[in-house]
């Protein structure tokens, strides 16, 4: 179960196809780290002088940081990768009255200038026009592209007329935006005690892959990504989701074994374990308050930068410091405290059975698993009282992510005893 039954068919067509899907009562940790492709997920392309001004008042990040690259650490084994780095943003898009559109993992592939050649002896020439990719929802591409089309005043659009289809439009603030999901493809690498491994923005072990004479080259040609330099970059919302990429869609990215590749429907159980929602499916469309869904304590936000559409909301309600809703990771037992699974739909309201009030509503499930957006002051009661509506028999776990601030639990403790 699943937040649209498309992604429900997607999965349940992997499990035909035999790739391995965890029972969510088999702990990943001990199955990492494990790769897979991002099926879910599409990848859209900026480009043009006045990418990073376009998106700066479009989204709710500061994107700013693309176009400001850092040096990298020292790497002589590896000429293909930058010699310096621009680590991906995760950010949202909203509707003017402030609630949730589009999540974007934005990434600035490395130029010419700051890639060493294939002889490792120095950078190649700049072709001098920026490129921003995007990882987006694949199930509202076609919707997130007509909606950057519409964007009126400065950044009103207009098609290409030298465009060959309708995946290409030009913006009046001089930006293509164009749809290149057939040639790139979405990445994860998770699980283990991947998180643990480096400090660095990149994944230390595919800085063994590159153009010197004694790699792999089918790897070569993975991480070069069309010269483009295509690399894994640490998750930019948090260190325990491991490492996230875009890659050429003809080659199996760098460092990824055929015997940990593994079913997307795993990262989802990952993600679901540390109360991590992607996506639109699992983020209302014009419907969540990001802050409820955890999205700055997931680097999507930031607070000191200029406007962007929908700010009023978000700058009042994280001034106002009252968050009373928190999206939280759920588990689903039976009265002997086993866990349950596929009994619960994402939908199902969530019950205090000692105050028959209702604490909030299931908006993910998969397995045993799934996430739910709750008051925060009967989820954290302590009392084992919550189940789902007209399945008494199925008690909801609630489960404090190690990744919290402790500020957002003392908020709600405080907000209790004031109560």
């Amino acid at each position: 179960m699943y937040g649209t039954k498309s992604f429900l068919r997607f999965l349940n067509s992997n499990i035909c196809n035999r790739r391995k899907l965890f029972s969510t009562q088999t702990p990943l940790q001990s199955g990492g780290p494990l790769a897979c492709l991002l099926k879910t997920r599409s990848v859209i392309r900026f480009k043009g002088p006045e990418t990073i001004k376009f998106l700066q008042g479009l989204v709710t990040n500061d994107v700013r940081s693309l176009d400001e690259p850092e040096p990298a650490a020292e790497n002589g084994i590896t000429p293909n990768m930058p010699v310096v780095v621009t680590p991906p943003v995760y950010a949202a898009m909203l509707t003017p009255q402030g609630r949730f559109l589009y999540d974007f993992f934005l990434y600035r592939p490395p130029r010419p200038d700051e890639k060493l050649d294939r002889t490792g002896s120095g950078p190649g020439p700049d072709s001098g026009e920026l490129e921003i990719y995007a990882d987006v929802d694949g199930s509202v591409l076609d919707e997130l592209l007509a909606t950057l089309k519409r964007q009126r005043g400065h950044h009103m659009s207009i098609p290409l007329k030298e465009a060959s289809n309708h995946n290409r439009y030009r913006l009046r603030s001089k930006v293509d935006i164009e749809n290149v999901a057939e040639d790139f493809s979405c990445w994860q690498r998770f699980g283990g005690n991947l998180a643990n491994d480096s400090s660095s923005m990149e994944d230390p072990e595919a800085d063994s892959v590159g153009w010197g004479g004694t790699v792999d080259h089918s790897g070569s040609s993975s991480s070069q990504g069309s010269s483009l330099g295509w690399h894994w970059n640490k998750d930019p919302r948090l260190a325990c989701l491991g490492y996230r990429g875009i890659f050429p869609s003809n080659a199996t990215p760098p460092v990824v074994e055929a015997d940990k590749e593994t079913d997307e429907g795993n990262f989802l159980l990952w993600r679901l374990e540390k109360g991590v929602a992607e996506g639109s499916a699992e983020i209302p469309k014009g419907e969540a308050i990001p802050l409820e869904y955890n999205l700055a304590g997931l680097n999507a936000i930031s607070f000191d930068k200029g406007c962007y559409i929908g700010q009023e909301l978000i700058a009042r309600t994280h001034h106002r410091g009252v968050i009373r809703k928190r999206l939280i990771p759920l588990r689903f037992l039976n009265d002997s405290g086993k866990e349950v699974e596929q009994k619960v739909s994402p939908g199902s309201e969530v019950i205090d059975t000692a105050s028959q009030k209702k604490a909030g509503t299931v908006t993910t499930a998969l397995g045993s698993r799934g996430l739910g957006l709750l008051r925060l002051e009967e989820a954290f009661k302590g009392t084992d009282s919550l189940t789902i509506k007209g399945q008494e028999d199925v008690k909801v776990e609630t489960i404090r992510p190690k990744w919290w601030p402790s500020e957002w639990f003392l908020d709600h403790q405080q907000q209790s005893a004031a109560a």
